[in-house]
């Protein structure tokens, strides 16, 4: 199940980093969205662009921090690739998120939904930032996964949207509700799997 678990995260990590430099740099921008949103596009190409395409390099880089021979053989490597992934693909990617989230379709629903997201996903990538600059790398690992499960939300949105295109299901109705279903599943887990980690040390001592 784990390494099921791992593949899906590398392949919906990947493909949303190809499907972004694909849509948003090879094809006119707003060309791959709903009609309803391509004015909003037309009127803010630039924090769209630094949204998607720092969205894409936090995807890249986040799966290989969990790569523990990666940290073991390659200490540096994981520390600069780190401070790439929460330096430009957090940092830039949840604020022009939080700018986008006001402009978001959808109304308050929305809005509201997305500017958690980004503020969260800031939030946790700080975290994760001065826990690593404390030496406190247990800590910091726990951060990391609230941090990524909050990145991958890029992916589960999309499947979310596909889901629900699929099914026959207004736009106007159900793009709200992915706001939210997006990413307060991904964090359900992912903290659910913090507290398992922090109980199993206990248990194998028991």
């Amino acid at each position: 199940m784990k390494t099921l678990a791992t593949w899906l995260i590398w392949i919906g990590s990947l493909g949303f980093a190809a499907y972004a430099l694909f849509a948003y740099l090879a094809r006119p921008a707003g060309s791959t969205v709903h009609p309803e949103m391509m004015r909003v596009y037309a009127q803010y190409p630039v924090p769209i662009m630094v949204h998607v395409l720092c969205s894409a390099l936090a995807l890249l880089l986040g799966p290989l921090q969990f790569v523990s021979s990666l940290r073991t053989r390659y200490p540096r490597l994981h520390r600069v690739a780190g401070r790439v992934y929460l330096g430009v693909g957090v940092l830039f990617g949840g604020l022009a998120g939080l700018f986008m989230a006001f402009i978001a379709f959808g109304g308050i629903v929305s809005t509201l939904g997305f500017a958690l997201l980004a503020c969260l996903w800031l939030a946790t990538g700080f975290a994760a930032f001065t826990t690593a600059r404390a030496r406190r790398f247990k800590e910091h690992r726990q951060w990391m996964i609230r941090n990524f499960a909050l990145t991958f939300a890029a992916v589960t949105f999309r499947a979310h949207l596909g889901v629900c295109f699929a099914a026959g299901w207004e736009f106007e109705v159900f793009y709200p509700v992915v706001a939210w279903t997006s990413w307060v599943p991904n964090l359900l887990v992912a903290e659910a799997i913090v507290r398992w980690g922090r109980r199993r040390p206990s248990q194998q001592a028991a």
